[in-house]
Parts: C-alpha cells; structure tokens; sequence
C-alpha cells in the first residue's frame, strides 16, 4: 500500500519552478490534491468497510406478493417460528448471523470471530425464548450466507461501485503527470532549469538593482525638467530636499561644461556607486549566458507545443471522464437483486442485497465530479489563454518606454512562451531580465568594470616610448576605451586595437600632444567635441579594418590631416567596385599609404591629388591592372607600388613630372626597357626594382643621368652593364641577391659612390679599381666566392661597414687599421678572421668599444 505523500509527490516540482507556474496550474495542483484525496479515501472505506448483506428471496413469499419486500437490516422474516430443536437452532444461526458485527465477504472467519458469534447466540437465546418468533425459515447456514455475500458482491454489485476509488485515482495521476510532464521531460526540462537559473541570478543581479535606479533618475529628472522648464538652475538646487535619492527637483549635467556644486545632495545617488570586481564579472558571465540561451532557445518551440499539448490532454480526459461518470451515478443503489445460480447449494433462486458504501460511495462520486467539472473549466481557460494572444512571441516595448534601454530587442519561440508565463508570475522578473538583453545595458557595464579596472596609474605604467622617441600608448582586446587615458595629456601616440566598442569622448581635447592615432579593428565612434578636435588637431591617422565599411565615417573629414594610412580590404561586391568614400575634405593631406588588394588605382585618390606628395600602394599579391588614374598625381614625389604583380613598369609613371624616389619591389617585371622613359623625369633620383624578376639591365638606363640610388637586388642578374656606370651622380648601388660572376673595372668611375651591396652573388675577385670609389662608406662584399681582399683596400679612410663573412678568405689585410672610421662593430666577418689581423690593428678596430664603455662609467 503507498501513502498519500507518496502519491502527491508526483505533483510536486522543484521550488525553483514555481515562477513558471501561472494561477490555474497551481489551482489545479490544490484541485488535483483534493481529487486525490477523494479517491484515497473512497478506495481505504471501500478495503475496510464495503460489503453486501443477502438474504434469500422465499418462493411462497414471491408468489403471494403479501409480504413486503426484505430490508437491508436483515430482520427475521415475519412468521418463522422455532417449533423443534432443529429449527430453534437454525433460528439461532440466522439471529446469530443478523446481529454479529459486519464480516468483510472476502475475508475468511477466524475463531476469534467464530467464538464473538456463539456468545451472541447464547446472549440472544433467552430473548428468543421470551419472544414470539415472527421471522420465516430459510434453511441456510452460516456459511451458505458467507458464501451468497460474495457471490452477489461480484454479480449484482454494477462495476462502478466496486471500482470507482481506483478509477478516481488512477484519473488523478495521470491528471497530475499532464500538468508537470513539461518540468519533467528530458529536452524541455534542460532548457527551463536552465531558464529559470538565469532568471534567478539576473533577479539578484546587483548590476540589475542599478541600472533600473539609474533609469528611475533619469525618469524623475526629465519629468522635473518638462514640470520647471521655465525655471532658473539655481531654483532647481535649492528645491531638493531628499539627500541621496533621485527627486524631481534633481538637474542633470548638460554638455555646455557647466559644473555643479558639490554641496548638492542629490549627486550622490546611492544606485550609482561602483560594482565591485566580482560583481561586475558575475554581470558579465550573465550578459553572455542570456545571449547563448536566447540563441539556443528561440530557435524551437517544443516547450510551448509541449504545454498546449498537455493542457489539450487535460481538457479531453475532463470531457471522457465527466461523460462516462454521469452515467454510472444513478447505478450507485443500496438495494441490488441477485440471481447467483446457485440454486444446487442453497435451494434458492434470487437474493435480495443491500450493500453498505452506497450512500458514501454517492457522495464521495458526486464531490469527485464537482471536482472534476471545476478542473475542466480552468483547462478551458488555459486554453483559451493559449490561443487568445500569439504566445510565441514578446514584446519589451513596455519595459522599453519605462527605462532607458529602448535597445531591448523582442524575443520569440519558446524563449518568448517562457518570459509570458513568468508575467502571470510576477512582470518584475522579465523587467529586470530585460536589463540583460540590452546591448546598452552591457555597453554601461562594460564602461563601469574598465574605468574600475583601468586607472591612471595603471594606464600610465604601459605608457612607453618609440623609435621615434614618443610617447605611446597601446590598448588591445578592451570592452572600451577607459576614461584615464584621456588624462594623459603628455600621450603623442595613442593606439586602440581589437576595441569594437570604442568611443572617443569629449574629454580627448585635454590631449593636446596627441597628434598620432592608430585604430585597428577598431570602428571608433567619436562625440562632436571630439571630432572637432581630431579635425584640427591630427596629424597621422592609422587605420586597419577588414571591410571597407568599417573605416568610421569621420575619418574622411579630417582635414588637417598629414598622413593616411588604410590597410584592408577596399574592395566590396565581389571586387566589382571600390568602396572607398571620397577624400576631398582631406585638404591638407600629403602622405596616403593603401595596403589592400586593388585591381585598379581608386579614382578617390585624385581628390587630394593637388597636395598630395607620397603614394603607396601595397597589394598583397593581387593584379593591379588599371593605373590611369596615376597620371593626375601630378606633384606626388614619392611613389611605391609593391607586390601588385605587375609585368613592366607602367606607362602612367612617366607623366608624374615630379617624382623623384619610385619603388616598384616584390613584382614581376622580367624587363626593363621603358627605363629610357625616365629621362623625362628630371627630378626622378632613387630606383628600386629589387625583388623582381629581371634578367638584364638596358644600356639605356645611362641616360638617366640623375639617378643617385639603384636598387636591383634579388633578381636574376648575371652580369652589370657598362652603362650603369656612366650614372655619375650614383650615390648607392645594390645588385644583392643575383647571379652576378664579376664587377666590372668600370666601377671606379663612380667616384661619388657612398653604398655598394654585392651579397649573395658569386664574386670571387675585387677588381683593384673599386678602391678608387674613395667615398665608400658602406661596402657588403658577403656570401661570394672572393679568396683574397686587396691592401688597396686601406684607400677606404670613410668606409664605416664592411661585410665578409660567408667568403672563401683564410685573413684579413693589416691595412684594415687605415680605414680610420671603421670599428669592430661595423666590420661583418668570422671571429677566425679576425683573430688573424695584427694587434694594433684590432686594438684600433676596437677603440670605439673602450670610448664607450670609459663614457659609460
């Protein structure tokens, strides 16, 4: 047997779900409880007390008619005398058998019960004698009646009364699983607990308490404003009465700069204290936590399919059970008539019955339907709420118009059954859960924890200095840009990488060194004071995005800006075309530096054509077809183009009549022969085509006459024209990195040579004319096959860097120590070799080491 707490477990849930419980499912729990009850007790009465009572049906009686019909109260049929022995005797039984106390059918006398009834008879014997005997004679024993009683509490009781209390309970349990199935299924289970987990800790939240105060200030303070607009500003401080709470009267702080008092109260408002540590990183786990959830949520429906599905259970078993019951409580009736058949035990046909639970039974099933009929009509409300409103959906535009976050986004699916079910609940817990959906919310938050984290000591500790020898500072992978770094007002260069929330407020005008601005992945957004500081005051701008889209719009306003540099992808729609905003407002730029993968120089570039000075283009590998717009940047001096896979040198160079350095690295120009065109470049100095894959050089480069720098390392040369040598005016020659066998004699005549680098070819003797080249400064003779260096080489009183190492030398010459410039550290070769030179020498090459080291102490 299990007990009443054993059962009404199956309708408990955990405490934590309760929120999740509207009014009808907990009235329907009590109702169920109730049912449950009922159907317990009617089943304990039924075990313990149910029986029936029979007596048999005599022929002459049934034919005469004349004698009333035979009572439940088993009396003594009218009548009967006890002549002889043998029928006092069975009327002692039958006496016996209607006076001894009610024995269950199904459970066989024991002898105590059998000794309680032979003292009855004996009791009731002396009574027999004084009175008149009036019943009839049946001839039955004590258990023929025994066994008459069970036979008719099978036949003639109808089904209903004798199984009612288990049909009552076993409507009951299957009523309670419909209305928890939901809490206890495995793939919706997981989703609520998880649900109402998060609900619980954004209930809690501190971080919750104090955005709905401060939006509860901002509330108060715009209706004090549109009550007292007329009003001065001192009438709105000397009004506030209520110190630390955010009364009407409470002005807020404008934009003009004007500073409030510190004496007034209603500053220190208690909501706007700072989270600690661990409850900011408490909100910040919250804020990621309900982002996964509602992605993970909204994507089904199965909890509210779920809910109506059982809800429809419900409402049909209420229906089944209140259509089959009201048929059977008319058969409920005290007195049954009952023809066993066993006429050949007995000697008689039919019995009349009364059975003894069924008043009780009666009532305790019209109580049941009472229950039940209150049960079905609160399903059918719940499935009229069901279907009245769209339950998949849900709308925060409430908590929208009475807080501050008008970014709270509306929800969907089951996330959105969710949140209405928690409203029949309590609506305070989907207010407060909405802090966490807004985007604005967490913004504040994140604000909050970096100010807190991030001081001015801190900020200034990773405060560090250039090449350039500036002071820099470098802020990566933030939630924002703190407001300490804006009191740094000695910062020349100020770097933000990875910062996708980053805001530049107005407190960047304290700044005023501020003059170089690096954003990486970084779509600042700036206030309009801000801006109008950028705008006049930077100077060198870096940007770095992965679309174009991201490069903030403000950036092409800046019109005293000097340098731009953009690296990113320029192109947008499948590289169709060039998303690259006009740069007209940029009037004052000179340097545009583009690292991207354009298949055509940007038309945009000429809007700063006029001022422009120094163009780079590098293209990561891509095509650069169309150049024409190149032929505008008529004042552009210095101009790179590396890595855009070009074949020849373009034709649109040659109308830039003043450029003067040109840089063509990393293509794949494997000719050279519109060299000759340069010669209209008067002004054109420094060449470099290095990392190509050029093969020889044209004679025609000598009419290039002001060429001073050439740079043609790391491509496929194997021998030096004459021709090159004829570029008097040659300052710095690098061939590094080809194939070249031997140099020419005519090298001498670069007498205003300063920089040769021979690296990495395979040279194996330096013509004696080389040392003519007296104004030699650096000189890179490394990785060749030369065996022996020359003394002649001691002509070289400037050369400040000579490279050896990686030759085929066994010493040095000793005239080493006449090139008076040169120290240990410029000279590149293996420590064998020097080792090899005299003593003075190597004291001389080692003097600056010495002087530097005497400075030092």
């Amino acid at each position: 047997m299990f007990t009443l707490a054993e059962v009404a477990s199956l309708n408990d849930i955990q405490p934590t779900y309760r929120i999740l419980k509207p009014w009808w499912d907990v009235f329907m729990d009590y109702l169920a409880v109730v049912m449950l009850m009922v159907a317990i007790f009617a089943g304990t009465m039924q075990l313990t007390k149910d029986q029936v009572v029979c007596l048999p049906v005599l022929q002459s009686a049934v034919n005469s008619k004349a004698q009333p019909s035979i009572s439940g109260n088993a009396d003594v049929t009218p009548g009967f005398e006890a002549t002889t022995d043998q029928d006092k005797e069975m009327a002692m039984r039958t006496v016996s058998f209607e006076s001894a106390p009610t024995i269950t059918p199904d459970i066989p006398l024991s002898r105590t019960t059998y000794s309680q009834l032979q003292s009855a008879v004996s009791n009731q014997e002396p009574k027999n004698e004084k009175q008149d005997s009036a019943g009839r004679k049946t001839n039955l024993d004590y258990q023929q009646y025994v066994f008459i009683n069970q036979m008719c509490y099978h036949l003639a009781l109808p089904w209903y009364s004798k199984y009612f209390p288990y049909l009552a309970l076993i409507h009951t349990i299957i009523l309670m699983v419909s209305s928890n199935f939901w809490f206890k299924y495995p793939k919706t289970c997981s989703k609520i607990e998880h649900f109402v987990s998060i609900l619980g800790k954004c209930f809690e939240s501190p971080w919750t308490t104090k955005a709905l105060s401060e939006t509860a200030c901002e509330d108060s303070e715009e209706n004090k404003q549109r009550l007292t607009g007329a009003q001065s500003l001192p009438k709105h401080v000397s009004t506030s009465s209520d110190e630390g709470s955010p009364s009407a009267s409470t002005p807020m702080i404008n934009k003009t700069g004007f500073k409030f008092s510190a004496e007034k109260p209603v500053i220190e408002v208690p909501s706007m204290t700072i989270l600690d540590k661990k409850d900011g990183e408490q909100a910040k786990a919250l804020f990621e936590k309900v982002r996964k959830f509602r992605a993970h949520v909204e994507d089904s429906d199965l909890i509210y399919k779920l809910y109506v599905v059982q809800t429809v259970i419900k409402t049909v078993k209420f229906i089944f059970i209140l259509c089959y019951t009201a048929n059977f409580v008319n058969e409920i009736s005290f007195e049954h008539n009952c023809k066993p058949k066993v006429e050949h035990l007995t000697g008689y046909k039919e019995f009349e019955c009364t059975h003894n639970m069924a008043y009780m039974l009666k009532k305790l099933l019209i109580s049941y339907i009472s229950l039940i009929c209150v049960y079905g009509f609160v399903c059918l409300y719940t499935l009229f709420w069901l279907f009245r409103i769209p339950l998949k959906e849900y709308s925060f535009e409430k908590v929208r118009e009475e807080s501050s976050f008008s970014d709270i986004p509306d929800v969907k699916n089951d996330f959105a059954f969710l949140l209405h079910m928690v409203d029949q609940y309590d609506q305070l817990y989907s207010k407060r859960f909405g802090v966490f959906l807004s985007e604005v919310s967490e913004n504040k938050l994140r604000e909050i924890s970096l100010n807190h984290e991030w001081t001015f000591e801190k900020l200034r500790q990773h405060v560090s200095r250039n090449a350039q020898d500036k002071q820099e500072l470098h802020l990566f992978m933030l939630s924002g840009v703190p407001d300490a770094v804006f009191d740094l007002t000695d910062l020349d260069v100020l770097k933000l990488e990875l910062i996708p929330e980053a805001k530049i407020p107005a407190k960047i005008s304290q700044m005023t060194n501020l003059q170089e601005l690096h954003l990486c992945h970084c779509p600042a957004k700036v206030e309009q004071t801000a801006f109008s500081f950028l705008r006049d005051n930077l100077r060198c701008l870096h940007v770095k995005f992965t679309d174009v889209a991201e490069i903030p719009a403000w950036v092409y306003l800046l019109k005293n800006l000097r340098e731009l540099y953009l690296i990113g992808n320029l192109n947008s729609e499948n590289n169709k075309m060039i998303g690259l905003e006009s740069l007209r407002e940029l009037r004052h730029l000179k340097i545009l530096h583009v690292k991207s993968n354009l298949t055509k120089v940007p038309t945009n570039i000429t809007d700063v054509a006029p001022h422009l000075t120094k163009l780079i283009i590098h293209n990561d590998g891509t095509k650069l077809v169309v150049l024409n717009s190149l032929k505008k940047m008529m004042n552009v001096a210095e101009l790179e183009l590396q890595n855009c896979e070009l074949e020849r040198i373009p034709h649109a160079i040659f109308s830039l009549s003043n450029l003067q350095d040109l840089d063509l690295k990393s293509n794949s120009i494997r000719t050279i022969e519109e060299v000759i065109s340069f010669q209209h470049l008067k002004r054109l100095t420094c060449l470099k085509l290095w990392h190509n894959k050029i093969v020889n050089i044209p004679s025609s480069i000598t009419h290039v006459k002001n060429l001073e720098s050439l740079y043609l390392s790391n491509n496929k040369l194997e021998s030096l024209p004459v021709a090159v040598f004829s570029l008097q005016k040659l300052r710095c020659l690098d061939v590094s990195y080809n194939s070249i066998a031997a140099i020419p004699v005519e090298i001498g005549l670069l007498q205003n040579l300063q920089h040769l680098h021979i690296t990495g070819n395979k040279v194996d003797i330096l013509p004696k004319q080389l040392f003519k080249c007296v104004k030699l400064r650096t000189l890179s003779l490394g990785q060749n096959c030369i065996t022996s260096i020359p003394d002649k080489i001691g002509q070289l009183v400037q050369l400040t860097h000579l490279e050896l190492k990686g030759n085929c030398l066994d010493r040095l010459p000793a005239m080493l120590g006449q090139c008076r410039l040169l120290r240990k550290s410029g000279l590149v070769v293996e420590d064998h070799l020097f080792d090899t030179l005299p003593s003075e020498v190597k004291e001389a090459l080692n003097q600056d080491t010495s002087i530097t080291f005497a400075n030092g102490i």
